[in-house]
This record gives C-alpha cells, sequence and structure tokens, in this order.
C-alpha cells in the first residue's frame, strides 16, 4: 500500500493506493496537516512506502514524522525519472511538473503530451512522442488573476471565480469575472492551438484545483483530472520499483 502526498501552495492533497487503484483521497489547508497525517496513518498502518512532492513549505517537524513513521521518498530533482530532461535550468524546474510529466509520460506512451495544470499558476509542460521534457510556460491562475486585481489596483474589489456565460461585462464585477475567466480560457485554447498544430497526435491531460470548473468550458478534448499530480506519484513509484 502506497501513500502520495502532494504539497501545493495552497492546499495538501494525500491518496492512498493499493497498486493501480485509489483507496481513498484527503484534501486539507496546511494548518491542519500534522493532525490529518497522524489520522491517516493510523487509519492505513499497513502502508509500505510514501511518495512526496512538495512546491510548498512544510514543516520539518512534520517531515520527520512522517520519514520516521514509514519509509518515505521525497522527490527532487536527482530522483530517476521517465523521459529525458532538456530544460536549460533543471534545478529551477518545480517538482510538481517533473511529477506530472512522469505520469504522462508514463500513462500515454509515445505520444506528444501536453500537461496543464491550473491550480495558483498555470503551467503548461510538454513531453514529446520520445520521451524528452522540452518546458512550457507559467501564467498566473485564475485566484491569483482575482487577487492580482485588487492587491495593485485603488478600486478594484476581490471577488471568487464564478460561472460566466457572457462576453461583455456590463459592471465592475461582471467585467473583472469575464476578464479573468474568459482570459484564462482563451489562453489555454490558444497554447492548445499551437501545441496542435507544431505537434501531431497531441494527447492533453488538464489537472489542478481549477481543471474540473475549467474543463466544461474549454473547447478542445483533454484528459481532465484534478488528482493527476498524486496518480502521477503512484505511477511513478511503480516505474521506481520496476527499474531499481
Amino acid at each position: 500500500m502506497l501513500l502520495t502526498i502532494d504539497v501545493g501552495n495552497s492546499r495538501i492533497k494525500v491518496a492512498v493506493f493499493e497498486y493501480d487503484k485509489k483507496i481513498e483521497l484527503f484534501i486539507f489547508d496546511q494548518e491542519k496537516t500534522l493532525i490529518n497525517i497522524k489520522n491517516i496513518f493510523k487509519k492505513y498502518s499497513n502502508i509500505k512506502k510514501v511518495m512526496l512532492s512538495s512546491v510548498g513549505n512544510l514543516n520539518e517537524e512534520i517531515v520527520h514524522f512522517i520519514q520516521n513513521t514509514f519509509p518515505t521518498n521525497i522527490l527532487d530533482h536527482k530522483t530517476t525519472f521517465p523521459f529525458t530532461n532538456l530544460y536549460a535550468t533543471p534545478e529551477t524546474l518545480g517538482i510538481d511538473r517533473l511529477v506530472l510529466a512522469a505520469g504522462a509520460t508514463l500513462l500515454y506512451p509515445k505520444k506528444n503530451r501536453l500537461i496543464i495544470d491550473a491550480g495558483t499558476c498555470i503551467t503548461y509542460d510538454f513531453v514529446d512522442d520520445k520521451n524528452n521534457y522540452l518546458g512550457g510556460a507559467i501564467s498566473p491562475g485564475i485566484k491569483t488573476r482575482y487577487k492580482s486585481l485588487n492587491d495593485y489596483t485603488a478600486k478594484l474589489p476581490l471577488l471568487e471565480k464564478k460561472e460566466v456565460n457572457y462576453l461583455i461585462g456590463n459592471t465592475t464585477e461582471s467585467c473583472i469575472n469575464s476578464g479573468v475567466i474568459n482570459g484564462v480560457c482563451y489562453e489555454i485554447e490558444g497554447f492548445i492551438s499551437q501545441y496542435s498544430l507544431q505537434n501531431k497526435d497531441l494527447t492533453i491531460i488538464l489537472t489542478g484545483g481549477d481543471a474540473d470548473f475549467l474543463a466544461k468550458r474549454l473547447k478542445s478534448t483533454i484528459f481532465a483530472n484534478s488528482n493527476f499530480l498524486l496518480e502521477s506519484l503512484n505511477l511513478l513509484s511503480l516505474y521506481l520499483n520496476e527499474n531499481d
């Protein structure tokens, strides 16, 4: 039994796997990490291994607790991944992007893959059909765009994301919602269009906290899976076990 932990910028996701089957999923804020991890360990005392990917700041006390309870693989740039990393500055590349690229490589062999992770940031990562990781792009996520409009202007309000079925807003609130939501969708569709023009047989994976919200608005054919990083950790664990 494997425990996968994804430490993001705002939330922590944890999943329990039995080989390729997901048993249970947990999502919680960082403030409640230790008590939640202890409860999960108590419930699943037969965990054999932990795979941990972190882009956020996880308290050292929590890391030590996890390491002292079960064998733990904390992924870093020295981890063996199932692709050739051609990024010019590999040491600056986020571990979450590497894990997602690994999951796409293992799940969709011999394909050109574009992985779009819509969270605090929107990241685009491309792995070609020869398993070369080439890089991608980073832009602000939905929540970040709303917050920046409020932070860097004197009078624009801080709004939450909502469904938008119009292009032209006729109030300040509706204009902000149109700009943020439609802007994100047009951006993603634009990236998909350009990647598709340059790469045949393109497989597109949309993941992250806003994946389900965005998936129904996008016209492109995509595989939407908000928990793809956790599943990628499981796939990577299986890969590492087979290639030790």
